[in-house]
């Protein structure tokens, strides 16, 4: 679908990014800044794709969801494999099916709902944290950043926490790449399989024991759907929505502790401000977003012919927008490739931008917060133990599979 005359340009100017090149992925940075001097709209012949780096194209093409379409998929490998999306997964829609399935979940995420649930992750970060105090260290993921995330989100959707870690291994058993290689054709289908499997026995046993749950919630709630017809879930929608509960509850978050753990570890004074000041910690952590932003790469179909710095992308190819290189952008964020806590940040894409805005993004926020600061009253200093730190590689998000960190 694209252009002889637009592969030879690309090809030919010596800047290759790859999102399946883990060595690339390690720090993709330096590469990002080169397509947005050198290429900003880019393309690989390999994996026949183009891509957004600049802030102001990846806004752009974010707030138009007409032309740069969800419905097809947001990951690169599952738009090449043109498979129907399963009902409920509203990030995989465009309107109007989107705002309508998105308004079903919009309630049990409001600010006050959210913040409700304060003393509630708290006490799971004091229950993660306490037994580690004196022990010389403890590890960023393993015992606190995947922890939270899974038992808050499980708690929300009313899984068993005896449950909660099989059903979270099988999500990052999934997501997982292999090195140099996009994911099988069949990846998402075995997910979702899989997924469903795991959660299906719980939906059938609240349809008959209903509780102060999402998942109750999404089995009673009526709606009217874009047909005018007024209706329930269907059981597979329900699965799907708990489906995606469950992966982006787990994921994003887990990434954003372990990115806080690794930068603060790296930079002490920041770090020893935040201990001594908690009230900034909202705006460091939008800083952590900002710099290591967890989900860094969304892709698009293209609906129709649209030009980017006088080249123009025929429909029906893909661009990926790279959101955490636009967080990076020189032209919006001065000294962009410095980490600085006491930044103001207008915007910035880590939760993605228009209708398609992660509608998690308070609860992310939250426990994030409630995490450093219950981390930084027992341990405020550590250094990383990089010699046993593992990053890990999946699709859809960027960070750490394990960060373990000395303490005093």
């Amino acid at each position: 679908m694209t252009t002889t005359e637009t592969i030879t340009t690309s090809r030919d100017d010596g800047v290759y990014y790859d999102p399946y090149d883990f060595e690339i992925d390690k720090n993709p940075y330096p590469i990002w800044k080169r397509l947005r001097d050198e290429q900003p709209l880019y393309y690989n012949a390999k994996y026949d794709f183009y891509a957004l780096s600049r802030y102001d194209d990846v806004e752009a093409a974010s707030k138009d969801w007409q032309r740069y379409s969800s419905s097809r998929g947001t990951l690169l490998e599952l738009i090449k494999a043109n498979i129907d999306m399963p009902p409920g997964s509203i990030i995989f829609e465009d309107p109007p099916e989107h705002d309508v399935h998105r308004a079903l979940l919009a309630g049990m995420f409001k600010p006050r709902t959210i913040a409700a649930l304060e003393p509630k992750v708290r006490e799971y970060c004091a229950r993660c944290l306490d037994p580690l105090v004196g022990k010389g260290g403890f590890d960023f993921i393993g015992d606190i950043g995947a922890e939270v995330p899974m038992r808050t989100i499980g708690m929300l959707l009313g899984i068993p926490e005896q449950d909660q870690v099989a059903i979270r291994e099988v999500m990052d058993d999934g997501l997982r790449l292999k090195e140099g290689a996009p994911p099988p054709k069949d990846m998402y289908e075995r997910i979702t399989k899989d997924q469903t499997g795991v959660f299906a026995d719980y939906i059938d046993w609240r349809v008959d024991n209903p509780s102060d749950d999402i998942m109750t919630e999404l089995l009673t709630t009526e709606f009217v759907d874009t047909t005018g017809e007024r209706r329930r879930l269907t059981r597979e929608e329900v699965l799907g929505y708990v489906n995606l509960l469950a992966a982006a509850g787990n994921e994003t978050t887990t990434r954003l502790i372990g990115w806080a753990g690794k930068l603060l570890g790296e930079h002490p004074e920041q770090r020893r401000q935040l201990a001594e000041t908690p009230a900034l910690i909202p705006q460091a952590l939008e800083e952590v977003l900002r710099y290591e932003s967890p989900s860094p790469v969304q892709a698009r179909y293209v609906t129709e012919d649209v030009v980017h710095h006088g080249r123009t992308v025929e429909a029906g190819n893909v661009i990926l927008l790279l959101t955490a290189s636009a967080n990076r952008d020189e032209r919006r964020f001065p000294d962009a490739d410095q980490f600085l806590i006491h930044r103001e940040i207008e915007r910035h894409f880590a939760f993605g931008y228009g209708v398609h805005f992660c509608l998690g993004a308070a609860l992310a926020r939250l426990e994030a917060k409630v995490a450093l600061e219950e981390i930084l009253k027992r341990f405020p200093d550590w250094e990383v133990n990089w010699e046993h730190a593992v990053q890990s590689h999946t699709s859809t998000v960027r960070g750490w599979e394990s960060l373990p960190v000395k303490t005093p």
